[in-house]
């Protein structure tokens, strides 16, 4: 008996079904089932039956239903390089074709009936209709990209939703209307600047004008069905002002004050580009909705923006929705070039779903110009597609030519039901192209000759659309000139009275989520502020992070971290760093400040010294003792973040923002490494007050200190950090006493306003002898932006200004020669340098003849230069390395051969 013989009583239809599912899951169907459609792919993996697998007498109609499902299949997997999506190029052929040939069919096949037609809902029918619904579906204007997903769940509802309407839209005349007039708003924008303000860069979205429908029918929708109160959006400069304009209705009149070059009304900012600015609005809609809708200013350097405003929309998850992530929309808009080029895409990728950076999805679009700068996109990636980063994650792609308004409409939908139902990323390429160079002043035919020429002769989105409207009957001929001439002389108006301002203003972004925080100069950061804290609170504090929890089982080496922490506070009263770390959490915590940290290893600390995470041994449950602190009105969460510096410090740095009583923490693995993240401290932590009118209370800490560990891990760049202090941008120290460490956090969050603060922490401290407090000088203490000597002043000729870790080396050198006339001076707060203190200081030592810097690092490195531009108070010398290269040297013995001679220089 034939041993397939069973499949001729068994209804095509159902086994069809039934396959579908197996390619689906296959583990969700019976297995015998299973092993049938195992066997059936082993011998039919490359789509045809050789003459040894005709032996196999599988039934001629069930056979050749599995060769329609897999055509249907090969259409999901592989439709979207097929697709109409590319408006002035082209497509790339692309082989195997999808041809009925290359999946064991033929033309003789088109008209025969195929129970494989009840998978896309049609029901049993020829296999021509078939092939028109796919074509429809996956071959049309939006390419889609699911099928690699390992979601069972997750491809189903894509098969589903790309079935209904076969992946085409069904918009009322209304609908119609309201698309065309965002898209009139967007073409018509762009065409008034060009005639205005011709040659002025303002990065136009010719090519692309869809986006700005298809960015207001997902909000509307966020808004409406799905009940979003706010997003956050994060862009480059490419349709930045189309979208200031006409998504966040920013008044025109300011945008052409600011094209005019106009001085800005505040004498405290420089300000920024046009493009570049940042915005908040509150739009309400039809049904009464409101939302909250968030534009991140921006630098030029592409995709930083992305991981700021995943942090924003952390934050305000934390912070306003209670941890509902369905309240808030992230959307980024990336450039083809810059997502496919730049290493921070893939970093804000990867944190998608990591505890301590998911934001329930994110949105992004692709405006892809199919160039960059002048670089053609095949120049610009290996990828097939710019947005391939996506699959890193397995997340959806939505390929979508932009010259087609509707399927960019309709791609923005599913894209917004895809993230509020599964919580995850999805991409939108938007396919279109720049109509001009990289600026409107660039020739981009001097390297894209034939891609122009068919440029300057394409119709643009909005003629397209409106001829598809008319011929279909949604409009009249009238009406598309009747409402561009209605906006036309909307912007003819605000232009002409954008010539009577005077000044631009730089409007404050969030500014009711920094209210009560006012700006601040330099005068204010110097002043002095009250960092005291009961001492019975603090042993309350202390007794909690010494203590194990109750039903708790901690590893043996962990209670031993425990007790040691008790005996510190409790017996001998000399508290190290972790401790005085731990202490100003805690009593910011209870006074109810909430507090994050993030970083590389935090959890424990590089140099396992915070242990501020703690697992039970047979549980593995992680526990925060300070969280167990039953008088805390705050929390503490603490994240080892993925191994990254530039994300994780731009989402960090968002969080702060988004956050402003959240002592939000950033800490490197070692100093050095910050330097990845060099972009974040240029553009962002040392400008972005001064550019956008935007506080930020970030705290970055840099491990430093020369220590014999070789070129790397000496070093955080001290030199770095101080070159960018100007004004009243930022804070840097360089702290030598756990106590001191302890004041500085506690100020950081009690001032009323936010500055950056940047502090080079210890190494060897953490465990240092000397490095030490008693609890009561944290209780009653300050913070010491300089810190005096201990000598007899009369007997002192030398002052040496020093810093950090390296004081101890000098105070043991000076202790061993037993000299008392070189008075060693602690410069803790760099920047902004307290004068007035250290002049006091100076003051007390009447018989000094000599002012010294003194540092271990190379003389072109460390403090050296920013001392010798900024100090002014005396002329200073310095003791330090010789120029070198790199900042330490790989031998330990030239190492301390090199740092003891710099010690002898200071004694000598």
């Amino acid at each position: 008996m034939d041993k397939f013989s069973f499949l001729n009583a068994a209804h095509t239809g159902f086994i069809a079904d039934l396959y579908d599912k197996y390619l689906i899951n296959p583990d969700a169907i019976e297995p015998s089932w299973r092993s049938f459609f195992q066997g059936y792919d082993l011998a039919n993996e490359n789509y045809s039956f050789t003459d040894d697998e005709e032996t196999i007498e599988i039934p001629q109609e069930v056979r050749k239903e599995f060769l329609v499902i897999d055509l249907i299949n090969g259409y999901r997997s592989r439709g979207h390089l097929f697709t109409k999506t590319n408006p002035v190029r082209e497509r790339r052929q692309y082989e195997p074709t999808l041809d009925i040939e290359n999946f064991g069919l033929s033309e003789n096949d088109l008209d025969k009936e195929f129970s494989a037609g009840e998978i896309l809902g049609l029901g049993k029918t020829t296999l021509a209709k078939i092939i028109e619904k796919l074509q429809r579906i996956y071959c049309d204007s939006i390419g889609v990209e699911y099928t690699y997903m390992r979601n069972p769940e997750k491809v189903k509802w894509w098969q589903n939703r790309l079935n209904k309407n076969d992946n085409h839209p069904s918009y009322s005349t209304d609908a119609k209307k309201y698309i065309f007039g965002k898209l009139n708003q967007a073409v018509t924008f762009e065409s008034f600047l060009q005639t205005k303000y011709v040659g002025q860069k303002r990065f136009s979205l010719e090519g692309g004008e869809t986006l700005i429908p298809g960015i207001a029918v997902m909000l509307r929708n966020a808004a409406e069905e799905f009940g979003v109160k706010e997003c956050v959006l994060g862009m480059a400069h490419r349709g930045r002002l189309n979208t200031l304009i006409n998504i966040f209705k920013k008044p025109v009149r300011e945008l052409f004050s600011e094209f005019e070059g106009k001085d800005f009304e505040d004498e405290d900012i420089d300000g920024d580009v046009k493009y570049h600015l940042g915005l908040t609005l509150s739009k309400t809609y039809r049904n009464g909705n409101e939302i909250k809708m968030n534009l991140v200013p921006n630098p030029s350097h592409l995709e930083t923006v992305a991981s700021v405003a995943e942090g924003i929309t952390r934050a305000k998850i934390d912070r306003k929705y209670n941890g509902d992530s369905g309240k808030i929309l992230p959307i980024v808009i990336h450039g083809d070039a810059a997502i496919a080029g730049q290493g921070i895409a893939y970093e804000v990728v990867q944190m998608a779903s990591l505890n301590g950076y998911k934001t329930g999805g994110t949105v992004h679009i692709v405006v892809n110009n199919q160039i960059g700068f002048t670089t053609n996109y095949l120049d610009a990636r290996s990828s097939t597609y710019c947005t391939d980063v996506g699959k890193v994650t397995l997340s959806p792609v939505l390929h979508v030519n932009a010259d087609d308004t509707e399927a960019v409409c309709h791609a923005m939908e599913m894209a917004l039901e895809y993230r509020m139902r599964f919580k995850g990323d999805i991409f939108i390429d938007l396919l279109g192209y720049r109509k001009y160079g990289h600026n409107e002043g660039d020739e981009p035919r001097f390297t894209q000759p034939k891609l122009y020429k068919a440029i300057s002769k394409h119709k643009n989105p909005k003629d397209i659309y409106a001829s598809q409207l008319i011929s279909e009957g949604s409009i009249e001929n009238g009406y598309v000139k009747e409402i561009t001439t209605e906006f036309k002389e909307m912007l003819t108006t605000e232009f002409d009275k954008s010539k009577e301002d005077k000044t631009s203003k730089v409007e404050e972004f969030m500014k009711s989520t920094w209210e009560g925080f006012e700006r601040q100069d330099q005068e204010a950061m110097l002043a002095h502020l009250d960092t005291t804290y009961p001492l019975e609170n603090l042993k309350n504090i202390a007794k909690v992070v010494s203590t194990v929890p109750e039903g708790a089982n901690f590893v043996r080496k962990a209670e031993r971290i425990l007790q040691a922490r008790a005996k510190m506070t409790f017996e001998t009263n000399k508290l190290d760093w972790g401790m005085a770390e731990n202490l100003a959490y805690g009593s910011l915590m209870e006074e109810g400040f909430n507090v994050r940290i993030s970083g590389q290893d935090v959890e424990r600390g590089t140099f396992s010294h915070r242990h501020a995470i703690l697992r039970d041994e047979v549980t593995e449950e992680r526990i925060n003792l300070l969280n167990t602190n039953p008088n805390t009105k705050g929390q503490m969460t603490i994240y080892n973040s993925l191994l990254s510096e530039y994300g994780v410090l731009g989402f960090d740095y968002g969080y702060a923002m988004g956050n402003p009583n959240t002592l939000t923490i950033w800490e490197a693995q070692f100093g050095d490494f910050s330097n990845g993240a060099q972009i974040m401290f240029d553009q962002y932590i040392s400008a972005a007050e001064d550019k956008w009118k935007v506080q930020n209370g970030i705290v970055v800490l840099l491990p430093h200190g020369y220590e014999g560990q070789g070129s790397e891990h000496s070093s955080a760049r001290i030199e770095r950090y101080l070159q960018l202090c100007a004004e009243d941008n930022m804070t840097v120290a360089n702290c030598t006493t756990p106590a001191n460490f302890y004041h500085l956090l506690r100020r950081q969050m009690k001032r009323d306003y936010r500055k950056p603060l940047v502090v080079f922490t210890p190494k060897s401290l953490l465990r240092h002898p000397k490095a030490v407090n008693s609890i009561e000088e944290l209780a009653t203490g300050e913070f010491q932006e300089v810190i005096d000597d201990t000598l007899h002043v009369d007997g002192v000729t030398k002052m040496v200004f020093c810093m950090g870790k390296f004081y101890y080396d000098l105070l043991a050198e000076r202790e061993e020669l037993q000299r008392e006339d070189v008075a060693l001076i602690r410069i803790e707060q760099l920047f902004p340098l307290h004068k007035e203190k250290i002049q006091k200081i100076i003051d007390q030592y009447p018989n000094v003849t000599e002012y010294v810097w003194a540092q271990e690092e190379p003389r072109n490195m460390g403090a050296w230069s920013y001392m010798l531009q900024r100090f002014e108070l005396k002329n200073l010398s310095v003791c330090s390395r010789k120029y070198y290269a790199v900042p330490a040297a790989g031998s330990s013995t030239r190492f301390k051969k090199r740092h003891k001679a710099v010690i002898d220089s200071v004694f000598n």
